[in-house]
């Protein structure tokens, strides 16, 4: 939990005497000290009184600094941390695109990761493409600690992620557990098959700048970009069926570590009322965590207070 809390106290001029200055003056006569008649009977001035006023004006003040600090106190609720998941070509990056827009949650891509180690030739990057290439998933040793260092990076543990397509395995999801990596809500758009395979085929990539389009429902805006479009290797029907078969004989095994966490939304409606129910559920968890630091907060709070008049 953030907390930011702004500690401010002045005593009350009650508590300082007439004096307009926020110093309390020891070597005042007690007898010129003003207190409420509800606190003191009669001011005496022997030793012992002075001992007890002494001792119930720290507990005034310490008690006035834990109510002004609770007060005060400015809540930030913990940022979300978020996975999305379904099928290739389930709409994951179009909601994606929309929730970090409203919440500016940092995108994870586990398939972006991927593409980027292919792309520069890496070992990894070869062993990977080899595996993608024959619809397998890529090892996760590769994968695992590429994930865990972008989401240990400031802006993701700043601003929250949302980790989009991993894990995509029962092992891969084992692995974040053990490194007490796991979300606060884990979102399945469901799709059906003939369809998800339509929107792969119909799949096009603009190299330049780098924004994903499909020739039937998102055709390009002319025709200079339209010229310069690209299908990516692995979205052919061939290898998107293969594909398909990991995610299903995979995505059960993932979903029993998330059970408690899963959110599941029926990804063949347009892609507005997909958003519409993915941010109500995103709402709601960011109004349970702001309530759990709030309380959190007081209770805090209360302990202080009642530590400091003990």
């Amino acid at each position: 939990m953030s907390l930011l809390t702004s500690l401010s106290y002045s005593p009350p001029p009650s508590a300082l005497g007439p004096s307009s200055s926020s110093s309390f003056n020891h070597h005042k006569p007690i007898s010129d000290l003003h207190y409420s008649s509800s606190s003191y009977s009669s001011v005496r001035t022997d030793g012992r009184s002075r001992r007890r006023l002494s001792t119930r004006f720290r507990r005034s003040h310490h008690s006035a600094v834990a109510r002004s600090t609770t007060i005060t106190a400015a809540v930030k609720p913990e940022p979300l941390k978020i996975m999305i998941s379904g099928a290739p070509a389930s709409g994951k990056g179009t909601q994606c695109e929309l929730i970090k827009e409203k919440y500016g949650l940092v995108h994870i891509s586990a398939g972006d990761l991927l593409r980027a180690e292919v792309a520069s030739g890496t070992e990894n990057g070869k062993r990977a493409k080899e595996n993608m290439e024959k619809g397998m998933l890529v090892p996760d040793e590769i994968v695992v600690m590429m994930v865990k260092e972008r989401l240990l990076q400031p802006d993701a543990q700043e601003n929250g992620w949302l980790l989009d397509g991993y894990p995509r395995s029962l092992s891969q999801a084992k692995a974040l557990e053990d490194l007490h990596i796991r979300p606060d809500l884990f979102i399945l758009l469901d799709v059906s098959e003939d369809a998800l395979i339509e929107r792969v085929v119909g799949r096009r990539l603009d190299p330049v700048t780098e924004k994903i389009y499909h020739l039937k429902y998102s055709p390009p805006e002319n025709e200079e970009i339209a010229s310069r479009l690209t299908q990516r290797f692995d979205d052919t029907e061939e290898k998107v069926k293969l594909r398909l078969q990991t995610h299903h004989r995979n995505v059960e095994a993932v979903l029993s570590v998330y059970k408690d966490l899963i959110f599941k939304v029926d990804g063949n409606a347009p892609k507005e009322n997909v958003f519409t129910e993915i941010d109500g559920a995103l709402s709601s968890v960011l109004e349970q965590k702001s309530g759990t630091d709030s309380a959190s907060v007081v209770t805090g709070m209360a302990s202080l207070e009642t530590s400091l008049d003990s």
